[in-house]
């Protein structure tokens, strides 16, 4: 018989780390609260969740992430700004000092899961000196169940520490933070920042690494399916409404951010969620608002007076704002985080140009095209910066700072999903209508909500469209309870020169920004390419 391991030293295997205070394995959400509060790490609001603040890191540190240079890996990497490389013998360095800085502290560690699908399923251990961090990750994560856990290996470890300064010098890092990846040594290490969703996003991007070569697509998406058995998925960038538009009360949610595609249909890779939630209205998003005020729940940089009392509207620390929750704090959830082949696939658009139609229906070459481009707009207020002109902004596949690989591997991928299951592809614009930010509004929530619905229970499809001039969309010609100036842009324009200008101007954007694929996308794809109108 093998002789059993200490406790203290089994939950530490495989991480390089020795115990030389107190080790926190597993323990129950409840536990996580109360040693965050013992450690002054946060307080709780008026409802109970937990408030913490991340310090000058309140979003992600996109500058200082690194991919380990590694034989084997580094053909396959898609280097650049996204994936920086980092000499193996630097990662050797600071992995080193970050265990070493490790074994002093008082630990938490969460073995958990990415992958809904047990077939595709990646097994994590995460380290970390953060009780609200271990929190954030029991969350954000697929929780195994007790017996699992007594056999549990990982096949990852996240080695978290984000008061440890890296020293560039020494490192070979930017900063005294950085987020390393080894995926030849399947080791992650996060050090000089306080803000969880980097603990997220580095699993997601394992999960990028690993599934094109198991032919499963991983998507930056949410899902749903309808009563049918119908699986939307709805693809978007930050501030596009994908977690919005996906937590439906007629449909229930699969996951609100990160899934893959298989030959066995859509599985969610985590067990929760993480929405922002600056200005989050009960009206308007109630099973969010209700889970943002429960137990459990961990609020990021959410400003609340000094009895607890929220306000979400407050974003003096940041206008990222963040709440995340298990996936079952939403009342209308697929527990099990898995569906079927979808029917429809949504790609959302915050156009702050205001000239893209509220939907539009794919071709598969055009879906293929708009996933590859990725495309929303900045306005003022939602990033440092920014003036009073919207800004165009273009992530690949609606998440490029997650993707190890080439884009065009996401793409492939993706066409040949569509090609094998027929999903019924639309472009949905959240955006801006009658003008420009500044001159027009915001797209109605509730038009949004209305058409989706009717792209979804299969009506739309069967009506009439016209084809935009500029664009080359299929538009709807009339959708009841939607206003003819909704449904064309350009009508709700008071100034139509104006509306053709900044049509051609946002299609030459899109037309310089989709240059980079040059050769490497099929003919169809370059077909739809936009073209402006002669």
């Amino acid at each position: 018989m093998k002789p059993e391991l200490d406790p203290t030293v089994a939950a530490l295997a495989g991480t390089g780390v020795h115990p030389g205070r107190a080790v926190h394995a597993n323990v129950s959400a409840p536990a996580l609260v109360a040693h965050s509060l013992r450690l002054h790490e946060g307080r709780l609001s008026a409802d109970g969740a937990l408030m913490v603040t991340t310090g000058v890191h309140t979003g992600r540190s996109v500058a200082d992430k690194f991919v380990v240079d590694e034989p084997g890996v580094r053909e396959h990497i898609w280097w650049g700004k996204i994936n920086q490389p980092l000499p193996p013998e630097r990662f050797v360095t600071l992995q080193a000092r970050v265990q070493a800085y490790l074994q002093g502290q008082e630990l938490f560690v969460q073995d958990l899961y990415a992958g809904a699908d047990p077939a595709h399923r990646v097994r994590v251990r995460l380290v970390s000196t953060g009780a609200w961090q271990a929190l954030f990750a029991r969350n954000v994560f697929i929780r195994p169940e007790p017996e699992e856990l007594a056999r549990f290996e990982p096949d990852y470890v996240i080695l978290h520490a984000p008061l440890f300064q890296a020293d560039p010098a020494i490192d070979g890092v930017r900063s005294g933070t950085a987020i390393a990846l080894s995926f030849a040594q399947k080791r992650i290490v996060i050090a000089g920042t306080e803000y969880a969703g980097e603990i997220k996003k580095s699993i997601f991007t394992v999960m990028n690494w690993l599934a094109p070569d198991r032919g499963v697509l991983p998507m930056h998406c949410s899902a749903n399916i309808g009563e049918a058995g119908d699986v939307a998925l709805f693809f978007g960038l930050s501030g596009t409404g994908k977690t919005t538009l996906s937590s439906d009360p007629h449909r229930k949610l699969i996951g609100d951010d990160e899934h893959g595609w298989s030959e066995s249909g859509i599985f969610n890779f985590e067990g929760g969620c993480y929405a922002k939630v600056i200005n989050l209205s009960a009206e308007a998003e109630p099973e969010i608002w209700a889970a943002t005020h429960r137990f459990g729940t961990v609020l990021e940089n959410v400003v609340g007076d000094d009895h607890g009392r929220l306000d979400l509207t407050d974003k003096s620390l940041t206008e990222n704002t963040r709440s995340c929750y298990p996936v079952d704090y939403i009342p209308n959830v697929v527990r099990e985080g898995r569906g079927g082949q979808p029917r429809n696939l949504v790609m959302l658009t915050a156009d702050a140009f205001g000239v893209l139609p509220p939907i539009s229906r794919l071709t598969p070459a055009q879906a293929l095209y708009h996933f590859l481009s990725g495309y929303t707009a900045k306005v003022a207020g939602t990033e440092k910066g920014l003036g009073a002109e919207p800004e165009a902004t273009f992530s690949t596949c609606f998440g490029a700072p997650f993707l190890p690989r080439p884009p065009e591997v996401y793409g492939r991928l993706l066409e040949a999903m569509i090609e094998r299951h027929g999903a019924t592809c639309w472009l949905v614009n959240t955006g801006w209508t009658g003008g420009k930010y500044g001159t027009g509004r915001r797209m109605s929530i509730r038009h949004t909500r209305s058409l989706l619905h009717h792209a979804l229970d299969g009506s739309l499809a069967r009506g009439s469209f016209r084809t935009d001039p500029f664009f080359g969309l299929a538009v709807p010609e009339a959708v009841p309870g939607i206003p003819a100036s909704v449904l064309d842009p350009r009508q709700g324009w008071a100034d139509k020169t104006a509306y053709d200008r900044t049509a051609r101007d946002l299609l030459a954007r899109f037309e310089a920004n989709f240059a980079q694929f040059g050769e490497s996308v099929g003919e169809a794809v370059k077909a739809a390419a936009l073209r402006a109108a002669a």
